[in-house]
């Protein structure tokens, strides 16, 4: 009797702790707003409504002590009468480890708790506007989901029994798994070593026919017995590698292209190191599409291609073709922008912290020349998703001693680039902070002025519907800025999942609206679903732009001889 009285003990000691934790997270969210504030030379945040404050607290207690109470009724053999369940999608807490034990079943719940409080406080809490409201969002579920008990070796009870299963050796090897992490400066999210680039991955054939300080341009080999006369060239984003489109023979996007009878070219941008660390978005814009688009016109001797841009490589081209156009020069038959923005009004969770004085601070520092490290990207990226893309590794690499599966997606993902200072300061204030793109002349680039509303060519537009990069309502902007007839079309998923969807799989939908006068929301409401990927819909989309059926050429020509083998030296070049 003694001893159940000393466990009721403990699990109140627990309770209590846990309860003070809720407030103790909350205190310490408060604090680091105001120092945030304090730093950036802003007021302090405002006085929370103290009947708001107060009622959230007796709420938040009132729920404390019925998950305690809940908890021991559980002990006794009754049915709980209180739960906190995980957000869908949630998996931290699925392992039965974690409810076996009344302590550990108590803690997950009591974090989730003490989480939904800090987001409920957030809720109350004033803001001068919406972006400030947003940040806080964002502070707050990245304090959260650094404090989850599963990223603990003392609170997570999936670590304690493999640990003892295993006789320590799963600590050892977490300790090891932690050391070579430190050697790369980077989390590891899947086995590298199984994985080769123009080996086992990027292995679409074909060859670089020309090359230049920042890009390499590739031309795919054939795989039907006639191709149209009007080749298509595909301009992936400068940041990561453009073998996201050619991961695997079965999901490879580019092998997809080709197979539907497109000579296929593609810009592979370079990895850049000092030596290129003064190159601005003018010299992106010249020495990548345009350039591209002129060699591609010489080896094919046509007036005009199609043309294909991927995310930022879509901005980079559709600025480049509005260059062009100023130039009064008109080389694309037709453009497909995937996931692409050119209005930068929402830019969702990456355009939270971009703000005057940080952009002042890197224009001070690397706007004249340097680089903006891969590093520094990759950790930004990953932390929009940090429960998926950090706090999973740190669990399972660390303390769990676990070696990552082998997975050519996170592969992918971890294969970061570089970019130029100038590049990436001029491309983060005249979009992401100024919004400069859409407006009609207010651009200068390559020395005149832009509009991309001269763009008269029929576009097709893809944006995916969970995209936390280009939210698909700002991707839909589109449709108001260029001035060709536009095909609309919004596939399910995300950034890369909703993009990278072959038709052999036949998974998730796309939904079409040849409407595209109404709004985001309104083109939604009554636009069509249809199963399976967007793939073949733009292939039918694009069938009749391609031109007459001719016989397929060797990749290059006399004068574009082939320098070396697909993917190329640039794809390879990892940043140190």
């Amino acid at each position: 009797m003694a001893q159940g009285s000393n466990n009721n003990d403990a699990f109140a000691g627990s309770a209590a702790q846990f309860m003070q934790n809720g407030q103790n997270m909350m205190q310490q969210f408060m604090d680091y707003l105001g120092k945030a504030g304090a730093t950036a030379g802003a007021l302090p945040p405002p006085a929370v409504d103290p009947q708001a404050l107060t009622a959230l607290q007796k709420q938040f207690m009132d729920q404390q002590m019925s998950l305690w109470q809940s908890v021991l009724n559980k002990q006794q053999g009754q049915e709980p009468a209180f739960k906190v369940a995980p957000e869908p999608g949630d998996r931290r807490f699925s392992a039965p480890e974690w409810k076996d034990s009344p302590i550990y079943d108590y803690l997950h719940q009591a974090y989730l708790l003490n989480t939904q409080y800090l987001k409920q406080m957030v809720e109350v809490m004033p803001a001068e506007d919406a972006k400030s409201k947003e940040r806080m969002r964002f502070l707050a579920r990245q304090m959260a989901d650094a404090m989850a008990p599963s990223n603990f070796a003392a609170t997570n009870p999936e670590f304690i029994k493999l640990a003892l299963e295993t006789k320590g050796q799963s600590i050892t090897d977490g300790i090891n798994n932690l050391l070579k992490d430190f050697e790369k400066g980077r989390i590891s999210m899947t086995d590298e070593s199984v994985f080769e680039v123009g080996k086992n991955i990027a292995t679409t054939e074909g060859a670089v026919v020309f090359e230049n300080e920042l890009m390499q341009l590739i031309q795919y080999a054939p795989l039907t017995p006639k191709v149209g006369t009007r080749p298509l060239l595909v301009v992936p984003p400068c940041i990561n590698k453009f073998y996201i489109m050619d991961l695997q023979p079965d999901n490879s996007l580019i092998r997809f292209m080709v197979e539907q009878g497109n000579t296929v070219f593609l810009v592979s941008w370079r990895n850049p190191k000092e030596a290129q660390g003064d190159a601005g978005w003018d010299d992106y814009l010249e020495q990548g599409p345009i350039t591209a688009l002129r060699v591609v016109q010489e080896i094919t001797k046509v007036k005009q291609v199609n043309a294909l841009g991927f995310c930022v490589g879509g901005t980079i081209l559709t600025s480049s073709l509005a260059v062009l156009k100023a130039r009064g020069e008109d080389p694309v038959a037709s453009l497909t922008l995937l996931t692409t923005l050119l209005d930068f009004s929402d830019t969702g969770e990456i355009g939270l912290f971009i703000d005057e004085k940080g952009i002042a601070a890197r224009e001070a520092t690397i706007g004249k020349g340097g680089l903006l490290p891969a590093r520094d990207l990759q950790n930004t990226f990953s932390f929009l998703r940090a429960n998926d893309l950090v706090w999973n590794y740190v669990t399972g690499n660390y303390l769990k001693g676990e070696k990552p599966k082998a997975f050519d997606l996170l592969y992918w993902n971890s294969d970061s680039t570089n970019l130029p200072g100038p590049f990436a300061c001029w491309y983060m204030r005249n979009m992401y902070l100024e919004n400069n793109l859409r407006v009609p002349g207010k651009l200068d680039m390559c020395g005149t002025k832009v509009d991309l509303g001269q763009l008269d060519m029929p576009v097709y537009l893809l944006a995916t519907r969970e995209d936390h990069i280009v939210p698909w309502q700002s991707a839909y902007q589109s449709t108001r800025i260029l001035g060709g007839k536009v095909r609309f079309v919004l596939g399910a998923s995300g950034h890369i999942a909703g993009v990278i969807n072959p038709v052999s799989k036949n998974k998730r939908s796309y939904w079409v609206n040849d409407d595209v006068k109404k709004d985001a929301e309104g083109w939604l409401t009554v636009a069509e679903e249809r199963k399976g990927s967007w793939w073949a819909d733009w292939a039918d989309w694009l069938k009749p732009l391609s031109g007459e059926q001719r016989a397929p050429r060797k990749p290059g020509n006399a004068k574009y001889k082939p320098i070396e083998p697909a993917p190329g030296r640039y794809v390879k070049e990892r940043a140190v």
